[in-house]
């Protein structure tokens, strides 16, 4: 006898010889039971004489999930309130994959109406059977229709996976061009069909052909084998932990913040060089070098409960988030323009928040930055709040002035710091051309080092001391590498 109140039955993972025996008896006893869809294969075998009634038709109103489950949380809750109650069936355990069970048990402890949970067996189980497979300890559960609009996988991939609810083709493509941000095309994954059925089947295959398989249904699961190890930020986590612990490695464990600044330097200007030798493999290692002193760093802290990296992770995600209305938000914007304008805003208001003497356009441009870096930060910061020339006219002219005082100057002092106006000029019209002044000079550096090394291979091989030849010899073969290299280029 079914008193007023709500109870959520699972239906086990499709073969009706799975429901239990607790939910059986409780079918045996009822009149009716309302289902949140037929598509189940446990359905037919439910008692005769049960009314089955379902939620199929709001499915077929092109609502959304949410808009669907929505209303059958409204209808439960509502019958429940009836003096014979209802009783709600779902496939699987009420708490596996069904959305609409912590809702509804939510909602009517809210207005004090009494639920049941009847279990059952879920989906889980028995796809682990056929895989053959411990999910312990580390696999990661995933609901395909999360997976399948964002842009990367929100799981370690040492770890493997087991994602549902890859119940349409379209699901499947969306999801498999989320993973191949991360896995191999051709990484062998297995597409799991009617687990817990009389129909249940295995499909192994290459990840990109995941969306053309013709058996996938309402009741598939794809299972995403783990790459192979050390891929994943947590793994490398434990390995930098692991040398600052008692037992680890006596160098790291006597490391500073500040000890490992020279390294933190000398790793970002690694990279930096990788970046302008257009050397991907030297750059993929220098990235490694980089993040060796990032983790570094926020150990260190988490050892002295300064911040741990959740504390740098959850800070510079929601500082981006926060940053990027026009992404996240439902701010437009035209252009780039508009978009750096609307982010000086921001920023203005965020220092505003922290300290309202701090609210400058220039606080937190650090003052160790190479110069040139920083004059261009100067000048793109007050560009944003419209402090800048009408047109580039006016930065040539700026730059001319500044030559011809240095010209027009006598004493040294006055000198070094018209030619430091110069060079800041000089830095506005990089900037005006779109072109980053830092990496200017260090191309015309690395320019100039080649060409330089070539005249001394040209002096040595012909038996000479080049401290030993005049600026016209100097010039001439000067002129001859610079050919030498026009030629190679046009080549």
């Amino acid at each position: 006898m079914i008193n007023a109140g709500i109870t959520i039955l699972g239906l086990g993972p499709g073969d009706p010889g799975l429901i239990s025996l607790q939910a059986w008896e409780v079918l045996d006893g009822a009149e009716e039971i309302y289902l949140r869809t037929r598509m189940h294969p446990a359905i037919a075998g439910l008692p005769e004489g049960l009314l089955v009634h379902s939620f199929d038709h709001l499915y077929e109103q092109d609502k959304s999930f949410e808009d669907v489950y929505k209303e059958i949380v409204e209808i439960v809750i509502r019958m429940g309130q009836r003096k014979t109650g209802v009783i709600y069936g779902v496939p699987g355990h009420p708490f596996v994959a069904e959305a609409t069970t912590p809702v509804i048990i939510r909602k009517a402890q809210e207005i004090g109406l009494p639920v049941r949970v009847i279990e059952g067996l879920s989906f889980i189980e028995p796809v682990f059977g056929m895989l053959e497979l411990d999910p312990f300890p580390q696999t990661s559960l995933i609901d395909g229709l999360e997976l399948a609009i964002k842009h990367h996988p929100p799981f370690p991939p040492s770890s493997p996976a087991l994602i549902a609810q890859i119940y349409s083709p379209e699901v499947a493509s969306e999801v498999k061009l989320t993973l191949m941000s991360v896995y191999p095309d051709d990484h062998m994954v297995k597409l799991i069909h009617g687990a817990g059925s009389a129909d249940a089947q295995i499909e192994v295959m290459e990840l990109y052909k995941i969306d053309r398989n013709e058996n996938i249904g309402l009741q598939t699961v794809l299972h995403v084998p783990e790459l192979k190890s050390n891929t994943a930020f947590e793994s490398f986590q434990e390995v930098v932990a692991r040398l600052r612990a008692p037992d680890g490695c006596p160098w790291d464990r006597e490391q500073t913040h500040l000890s490992l600044r020279p390294f933190l330097l000398e790793e970002t200007y690694e990279v930096i060089a990788a970046i302008d030798a257009e050397d991907q493999s030297a750059l993929q290692e220098e990235l490694g070098d980089l993040l060796l002193q990032i983790v570094l760093h926020a150990q260190i802290a988490s050892e002295f409960g300064d911040f741990s990296m959740i504390d740098v992770l959850q800070g510079i995600h929601e500082k981006l988030i926060h940053r990027h209305p026009h992404v996240f938000g439902d701010l437009e914007v035209d252009d780039q323009q508009t978009v750096l304008e609307n982010w000086e805003k921001i920023k203005s208001a965020e220092r505003d928040d922290i300290d309202q003497d701090a609210n400058g356009v220039l606080k937190g441009v650090s003052a160790e930055l190479p110069a040139l870096v920083q004059a261009q930060t100067f000048q793109q910061r007050v560009k944003r709040v419209g402090f800048d020339w009408p047109d580039i006219q006016g930065v040539y002219d700026k730059v001319a002035e500044e030559l011809l005082e240095i010209k027009q100057t006598t004493t040294e002092g006055e000198i070094e710091d018209e030619i430091g106006d110069l060079l800041f000029a000089a830095v506005n019209l990089a900037r005006w051309h779109q072109v980053d002044a830092e990496s200017a000079l260090r191309q015309a550096n690395r320019k100039f080092r080649q060409r330089f090394e070539e005249l001394e291979q040209m002096v040595r091989s012909e038996g000479q001391d080049i401290s030993k030849l005049n600026i016209e010899d100097l010039d001439r073969l000067w002129n001859r590498v610079k050919e030498n290299q026009d030629l190679d280029n046009q080549s």
